[in-house]
């Protein structure tokens, strides 16, 4: 069984739900980096999502596309942020990582090379948002082979076809991005994402994390409420853009605490 799956179950039985924040390594550097993911895991996090940076991230706003920036400003590479992970792993051996990002870092790397890569730092899933899954079967097979979960995201405009697709082949948990549109927009709509959970649990067991959108504690409180998991990624990249550099911690800490809290409760 993997971490994710574990943690999840660990979850249903206790009746809680998820909480996934989403950092980019290298923003501001890599010791922070590795510093954020402990205090993740001290404020509430089940999950970690950690944002490999590139130069064209499409479907990320502005507040993510700038953390990229910022991450390869300071030389920040796919082998540094596998590198991080193998740090947290060194202290934390039960919170599951899951890297996202997009596919040309790793076929640089050479999808061999980044699945046994990922599998010695101890990569629990990969979500590649620019691989649909009939691109994705070798590299799926390769995670599989090394127990790392293959990871896929579904929209509002996925067609039954996209979503069965995705049920068929994802593992770990399934994303579904709560509007159309990029990270960072604030116009969640909670109807919409009721009416369209459903449709994706009629395919797949796996759990439904939500993201995109979810901007405070009551946006995840009320997620939380129709979903398995909430996914939470500008909000908090905002707060490390916004901190002076010895704060920066103690405030993403802060914030995601605040969203267990209201999760919670």
């Amino acid at each position: 069984m993997s971490r994710i799956q574990s943690t999840f179950e660990a979850l249903r039985a206790r009746k809680r739900k998820a909480l996934i924040p989403f950092i980019t390594a290298g923003d501001p550097d890599l010791d922070t980096t590795l510093a954020l993911m402990h205090q993740l895991v001290k404020s509430g996090a089940d999950v970690i999502e950690l944002g490999v940076p590139f130069s064209d991230p499409m479907a990320d706003g502005p507040t993510i596309q700038r953390s990229s920036e910022r991450a390869l400003q300071t030389k920040t590479t796919s082998r540094g942020v596998l590198e991080v992970v193998a740090r947290f792993r060194a202290t934390d051996t039960t919170t599951p990582v899951v890297l996202m990002g997009y596919g040309n870092p790793i076929e640089a790397m050479g999808y061999a090379v980044f699945a046994e890569t990922c599998a010695k730092a101890g990569v629990d899933g990969v979500l590649v948002v620019d691989y649909p899954p009939e691109e994705a079967e070798e590299l799926i097979a390769l995670l599989k082979a090394r127990g790392i979960d293959s990871i896929f995201l579904l929209a509002p405009n996925s067609e039954d076809q996209r979503i069965a697709d995705v049920g068929r082949i994802a593992s770990g948990y399934i994303y579904y991005v709560s509007l159309k549109g990029v990270t960072g927009a604030a116009h969640l709509d909670l109807g919409e994402v009721q009416a369209m959970l459903p449709r994706i649990r009629a395919h797949s067991n796996l759990p439904i994390g939500v993201g995109f959108g979810i901007r405070d504690a009551d946006t995840a409180r009320r997620v939380s409420a129709v979903a398995d998991a909430v996914v939470v990624g500008s909000r908090i990249i905002q707060e490390i853009e916004e901190s002076a550099p010895g704060d920066v911690v103690r405030r993403v800490g802060a914030l995601v605490k605040g969203m267990r809290d209201a999760i919670d409760a």
